[in-house]
C-alpha cells in the first residue's frame, strides 16, 4: 500500500538486499515519490522478534547515501598526490585518460602491472565483471578483504573436501562458535537463527577470550587465548578420537590420511592444549563431547580463525571435525551446495580460463603462500569439473586471489616485478589489510590510482581519480551469498543513482571497450546481464525479482555418495594432497607464538565488529556516530589501574609496527593482559589529505598490524591479528 500522508509519500515497495555489511539481509524498501535516496525507508520484511533480519546500518543507509559529502561527479587530482586538490571532470574525460594511462603501463610492464582491490560486499557483486576484465587483459593480481575474511576460509575448505559448506541452523542440535559473536545489530540473521535454534533445544558452545554476548548465552564458554583456535581443535580431536566419538564408517570409506592425522593429534594431550589455550582440560573435554555427541552439529564461519598465524591448520581441523563427526552434507549439519543449475554464476562469468597459464604463474605471492591462489585452484580443476561441472568455483569470491602483502610489496618496491596501476573499488584498501605504512608507500609509488567510491576515504585521498559509484538502493542485483550457496536472491532498485553515480559493471564494461576487449562485454547494461543470468528460467530479471524472493532447488544430501568429493582423491583429505604436492605439511600443525617481548607485555586482538559500523564504513552517518562516536579499546580493570588509566582516557596502543590512539573502555568481561583494538576507524569530518588522512593516521588499526613472516600464516600469507604483543600507555595530551 502506498503511503500518502506525511512529508515523504511513497509510491511502492520493493525487496532489496542490504549491503550495509556482508550478510545481505533481504529488506522491504519503500520507494519515495521524491525519487531521492534520502527519503527511502528501509524496513524488516518480517518484524517479529528473532525474525526481523535488519539492523541499524540498514535502517540508516538512506541517511548515509544522502550525505552532503557523497561524491556525485568524477574527480581528478590536480595537485600533488595526497594534497587534497581536486577538479570535477566528465566521465568521458576520466575514462579516456584512465584507459590511455593503463594501456601505457600494460605496454611498458605487461598486464600483470595492474592490481585491483575490490569489496564484493560493497559493490554488491559486479556480475563477475572485474575478474572478467582482468583475466582478458592478462592480470592475475586481484585482491580483496575476503583474503582474511571468509574467502580464505572457503579456499582452505576446498583443499579438504572441495567446497565450503553452509550451516543448516534450522535443524542443527549444536552450534560451536570460535570467537564469533553474532548480535542483534551484527550478523543479524545468524544471531536470529542461533537464538531460534536455542529456543528449540540446540546447544551453544562459545570459544572467546572475553565473555561476549554470545558467551553469556552459551551452554559452555571456553575463554581461550587469542590466536589459539588450532590448539583447541587439536584438543577436541584428541578427546573424540581417544573415546571413539566419530563416524568410523564414514572415516573408513570417505577419508584419506586418517592414521597420519591420528598420530599428529596424539602429540596434543589435553595438558598441552590447556597450556596453549589457557582453558581447563576438563572444560575442553566437555566441549568436545558435547559437539561430537550432538550430531548434527555445525561450526559456522568465524572471522577470528581467518586471521591467525595458524589459520590454515585451524580451518582444516574444523573441516576434520565436521567430516569425522558425521556433520557434512546432512540435514542439520553443513551442506555442500555447489552451483544452481539454472542460473549463470559469477564464477562462469569471470572467465578464468581466459587467463593464460603463464600469466597465472605470475600471480604475486603464489610461490610462497599459494592456498587461495591460482596455483592451488589449478590443482583442483579436474576434481571440480567432475563434481560441480565447473573448473573454477569462486566460493565467497575468495578463489584465485593474489596474496595482498606480496602485491603491496611489488607496488612499493618493484619486486619480483613492478606493479604500476592500482584500482580500488568499494574498498578502503589502505586501512583494510596489515601494514598500512607499506600500503601507503605502495599507493604513492603508482603511475595510476583509481578509486571507485561514495566518499573520499583515506585510500581515495591518495588517488588520481575518484569515480562516483552507485549503492544498493540504486541498483538491481542478484546474490548467491558470493558463490557460497545455490540459493539466489534478487535485489530490486528503489531509486535512480544520484548525480553521475554509476555501477561497477558500467565501469568495467566502459574500460573494456576502450581497451579492445568490448566484444567480451556484450551486455549493454547491468540489467541486460542480469537478464542473461536468469534466462534459463524462461524469464527476465524483472519478472524473476517479482516472483522469487529466493530461488533454489530442493537440497540433496550426501551427494558425495554419487559424485565423490571435489578433491584429487575424491575423498575428504584429512591429509591434504594439494598442500603436500606444493611442499607444505599435508597435515594440520601448530606454530608457537613468537618469543615474549619485555617491551610489549600485553596481547591484543583486532577486528571485533561494532554494531554501528562495517569495516571502515559508516563513520559519516550522524545517527550511528552518536551511538559510538570515537574508537575505543577494551581493557581489564586491573590492567587499566596498573597503567593509571581511567575510563574515557585517551591511550596509545603500540606495537613495533606503530601506534594508534584510542579511548579507554574498562570492561569486566576482558581477561587480564589482553586488549581489544577496534577495526577500521577514521573520522570523515577531519581534514583530508596525506597529513592526517581524515584521522586514519591517529586511529587506523592497520598501522599496528604486522605482516612479517612470524605473523603470517604460511600457506595463505594472511596476517595474524588475534594475539599480537603490544603495550599501552596513557596519552599526555588528553584533548580530542
Amino acid at each position: 500500500m502506498n503511503r500518502v500522508s506525511g512529508q515523504n509519500p511513497t509510491v511502492g515497495t520493493v525487496r532489496a538486499l542490504c549491503s550495509g555489511c556482508d550478510i545481505y539481509c533481504q529488506v522491504n524498501v519503500e520507494i519515495p515519490a521524491s525519487g531521492r535516496v534520502g527519503d527511502v525507508r528501509v524496513k524488516a520484511i518480517d518484524p517479529r522478534p528473532l525474525k526481523a533480519n535488519i539492523c541499524m546500518k540498514g535502517v540508516h543507509a538512506p541517511e548515509g547515501l544522502s550525505h552532503p559529502k557523497r561524491i556525485m561527479q568524477p574527480l581528478r587530482r590536480v595537485g600533488p598526490r595526497g594534497a587534497g586538490q581536486w577538479e570535477t571532470v566528465s566521465w568521458e574525460t576520466a575514462m579516456s585518460d584512465i584507459a590511455d594511462r593503463l594501456q601505457t603501463i600494460v605496454d611498458t610492464h605487461g598486464p600483470e602491472a595492474l592490481a585491483v582491490s575490490t569489496s564484493p560486499w560493497n559493490t554488491q557483486t559486479d556480475n563477475g565483471a572485474c575478474r572478467r576484465f582482468m583475466n582478458l587483459l592478462g592480470s592475475p593480481n586481484w585482491i580483496s578483504g575476503v583474503a582474511l575474511c571468509a574467502g580464505n576460509t572457503a579456499a582452505v575448505n576446498r583443499l579438504v573436501y572441495g567446497w565450503y559448506p553452509f550451516p543448516d541452523y534450522t535443524q542443527t542440535h549444536c552450534i560451536a562458535l570460535f570467537g564469533h559473536n553474532p548480535k542483534q545489530h551484527s550478523w543479524t540473521p545468524i544471531y536470529n537463527a542461533i537464538r531460534r535454534a536455542q529456543d528449540r533445544g540446540a546447544k551453544l558452545i562459545v570459544m572467546d577470550p572475553r565473555k561476549s554476548e554470545s558467551a553469556e548465552r552459551a551452554d559452555l564458554w571456553l575463554p581461550l587465548k587469542p590466536g589459539s583456535d588450532a590448539a583447541m581443535c587439536f584438543g577436541w580431536l584428541k578427546v573424540i578420537l581417544d573415546e571413539g566419538r566419530y563416524d568410523a564408517d564414514f572415516v573408513a570409506r570417505w577419508t584419506t590420511g586418517f592414521d597420519a592425522l591420528r598420530q599428529r593429534v596424539d602429540a596434543f594431550p589435553l595438558s598441552r592444549v590447556a597450556k596453549l589455550t589457557g582453558v581447563d582440560p576438563e572444560l575442553i573435554a566437555q566441549a568436545a563431547r558435547l559437539y561430537a555427541g550432538s550430531s548434527p552439529a555445525v561450526i559456522p564461519w568465524t572471522p577470528v580463525t581467518d586471521q591467525q598465524r595458524n589459520s590454515t591448520s585451524a580451518i582444516r581441523l574444523m573441516c576434520t571435525l565436521r567430516a569425522i563427526c558425521g556433520n557434512l552434507d546432512v540435514p542439520g549439519g553443513e551442506l555442500l551446495h555447489g552451483f544452481h543449475p539454472d542460473i549463470v554464476s559469477e564464477s562462469e562469468l569471470e572467465m578464468h580460463d581466459a587467463l593464460p597459464a603463464a600469466q597465472q604463474a605470475k600471480q604475486l605471492g603464489a610461490d610462497a603462500h599459494p592456498a587461495f591462489t591460482y596455483r592451488a585452484a589449478s590443482a583442483l580443476k579436474a576434481a571440480s569439473r567432475r563434481v560441480w561441472g565447473h573448473d573454477w568455483p569462486n566460493i565467497v569470491s575468495g578463489g584465485m586471489m593474489a596474496t595482498p602483502s606480496a602485491v603491496f610489496r611489488a607496488m612499493a618496491e618493484g619486486a619480483p616485478y613492478p606493479v604500476k596501476a592500482f584500482f580500488s573499488l568499494g574498498n578502503n584498501t589502505l586501512m583494510s589489510f596489515a601494514n598500512m605504512q607499506l600500503m601507503e608507500r605502495a599507493i604513492l609509488n603508482q603511475d595510476l590510482v583509481v578509486a571507485f567510491e561514495h566518499f573520499r576515504t583515506p585510500t581515495a585521498q591518495l588517488a588520481d581519480y575518484v569515480l562516483p559509484g552507485d549503492a544498493w538502493l540504486e541498483r538491481n542485483a542478484l546474490s548467491d551469498s558470493f558463490g557460497w550457496t545455490a540459493i539466489y536472491r534478487p535485489s530490486q532498485q528503489a531509486v535512480a543513482p544520484p548525480g553521475e553515480c554509476r555501477g561497477a559493471y558500467d565501469f568495467w564494461r566502459d574500460l573494456a571497450h576502450r581497451m579492445g576487449l568490448g566484444t567480451h562485454f556484450p551486455w549493454e547494461s547491468n540489467e541486460a546481464l542480469l537478464d542473461y543470468r536468469v534466462h534459463k528460467l524462461g524469464m527476465d530479471f524483472a519478472t524473476f525479482a517479482e516472483k522469487h524472493p529466493y530461488h533454489m532447488h530442493t537440497p540433496q544430501y550426501r551427494k558425495y555418495e554419487t559424485t565423490g568429493f571435489a578433491t584429487p582423491s575424491g575423498k575428504v583429505e584429512l591429509s591434504a594432497s594439494v598442500l603436500g604436492d606444493m611442499g607444505f605439511d599435508s597435515l594440520p600443525y601448530w606454530r608457537d607464538d613468537p618469543a615474549p617481548h619485555a617491551d610489549y607485555p600485553l596481547t591484543m586482538f583486532m577486528g571485533v565488529r561494532e554494531d554501528e559500523y562495517f569495516q571502515t564504513g559508516h563513520r559519516h552517518i550522524a545517527s550511528l556516530r552518536a551511538r559510538n562516536p570515537e574508537p575505543q579499546m577494551f581493557i581489564a580493570p586491573d590492567d587499566a589501574a596498573a597503567l593509571n588509566l581511567a575510563a574515557g582516557d585517551w591511550a596509545y596502543v603500540e606495537t613495533p609496527q606503530g601506534r594508534v590512539r584510542l579511548r579507554t573502555d574498562i570492561r569486566t568481561d576482558m581477561p587480564r593482559s589482553v586488549v581489544r583494538v577496534p577495526h577500521g576507524w577514521w573520522l570523515p569530518e577531519r581534514a583530508e589529505g596525506d597529513g592526517s588522512l581524515s584521522g586514519a593516521r591517529d586511529h587506523a588499526d592497520a598501522q599496528i598490524s604486522p605482516d612479517d613472516p612470524a605473523h603470517l600464516d604460511q600457506e595463505q600469507g594472511i596476517p595474524h591479528l588475534r594475539g599480537v604483543a603490544c603495550r599501552v600507555r596513557r596519552c599526555a595530551d588528553q584533548e580530542t
